[in-house]
């Protein structure tokens, strides 16, 4: 009875596990690959049309650059460019990762976002934005933000 007990067990947390689908919606590996400029932050060109880009898990922005291995060093590209609405100068903490999706550029076979706080001066509640390190997509300012 207690080597079927222990089976159950075993089989309930192995499926558990697994997670076999995304829940990323905007990922699109045929995206143009990112650029660098001269002042060591991407080149976007482009301004968010959907409120949920990057304020929502669902839709976060995609930061893929040529390799994972330094996710700081790619997310810190992309906040450096932006500012806040008037054009302020924003400051960044990272909060959190959450939200584990299958994904074949890990070696683990799974990605995680991160979450990170968004404040500037004049600022009646800070916002959070979604990166995510791991898959592509077209690289857009979120609404409510601005280039530096």
């Amino acid at each position: 009875m207690k080597k079927i007990a222990l089976f159950i067990v075993l089989l309930i947390s192995a499926s558990s596990c697994v997670s076999t689908k995304s829940t990323l919606k905007n990922v699109d590996d045929n995206a143009p690959d990112l650029i660098l400029k001269h002042d060591n932050t991407f080149s976007i060109t482009q301004f968010a049309k959907d409120k949920k880009y990057g304020y929502d898990p669902d839709y976060p922005v995609n930061i893929f650059f040529q390799n994972t291995n330094n996710e700081a060093l790619n997310e810190t590209r992309f906040l450096n460019a932006l500012a806040g609405p008037n054009g302020e100068k924003i400051t960044y903490t990272r909060l959190e990762t959450c939200c584990p999706f299958p994904t074949k550029r890990s070696n683990m076979g799974a990605g995680f976002l991160n979450v990170y706080e968004l404040k500037w001066e004049g600022q009646k509640k800070p916002v959070k934005l979604y990166l995510n390190i791991y898959e592509k997509g077209i690289l857009m300012v979120p609404m409510g933000l601005r280039l530096k």
